[in-house]
């Protein structure tokens, strides 16, 4: 969850208004010597707001994301986070990312999980703040002691989310968050989701179902035939379907 490689305390923002959240500029992957997977994708994802990346399964939004990340080299193009070059270690200790296959060590109990998750970035270990994220979640008390290998792929989505917003990370990436979730769940994220936005934090999230980003996203970028066929707002993109 936490792609922070060293302990150390998440630094402020860069403070020069040019800098975006994320600044992906032409950028190009492909595995080995196949084909490409996305291709000359440019974008910039703004502070503050909750940005939302639409594609089918397979379009590449999770390659993508692994090179905002630095987990993986873009064949052309760059990336920057917070004015930072992608996968620099104070770009990672500012952002907080959920895989869309996440999956927590099994031999730790919740609340175990969450208290590594905060000393990745030196935050404090905060029971209340814990239990009061847990219960949004409808994620117990029971439940967050007890070891991982317990848990239902939903609850251990559930924690996954409580352990990237807890830390306070400027960003979030989320891929594909309401995977594995309730639809009581589902509303629950999507409230902290709008929290989050609210306390001025940014969040990148990919899905492939287009309602979920209509209700969260200020904008969506749409991925599809490896290239980026829109960018604009939820009501600029229905305009568009009516046209």
């Amino acid at each position: 969850m936490a792609v922070a490689a060293e302990k150390r305390q998440p630094l402020a923002p860069d403070t020069a208004e040019s800098a975006a959240a994320i600044g992906i500029d032409g950028v190009s992957a492909r595995y080995g010597r196949g084909p490409a997977v996305i291709e000359n994708i440019s974008f910039d994802v703004k502070r503050g707001e909750t940005f939302g990346l639409i594609g089918l399964n397979g379009a590449g939004k999770t390659t993508l994301i692994k090179i905002i990340l630095g987990l993986m080299e873009a064949s052309a193009g760059s990336v920057a986070v917070f004015g930072r070059e992608s996968g620099d270690a104070d770009g990672k200790a500012m952002t907080a990312y959920l895989p869309e296959k996440f999956e927590p060590p099994v031999f730790l109990s919740g609340f175990e999980f969450i208290r590594f998750s905060l000393e990745l970035y030196r935050r404090p270990f905060d029971e209340k703040s814990v239990l009061a994220a847990a219960d949004r979640l409808s994620l117990s008390r029971e439940a967050l002691g007890r070891r991982v290998n317990t848990y239902s792929k939903g609850m251990r989505q559930k924690l996954g989310l409580m352990g990237s917003w807890l830390t306070g990370c400027p960003l979030l990436i989320l891929d594909e968050p309401m995977s594995g979730l309730d639809p009581r769940a589902r509303v629950s994220v999507k409230d902290e989701i709008s929290s989050c936005r609210k306390r001025g934090m940014t969040v990148f999230l990919s899905t492939h179902i287009l309602s979920d980003m209509d209700e969260l996203c200020d904008r969506i970028g749409i991925i599809h035939d490896r290239s980026l066929k829109f960018l604009g707002t939820p009501a600029a993109l229905r305009e568009k379907m009516k046209n």
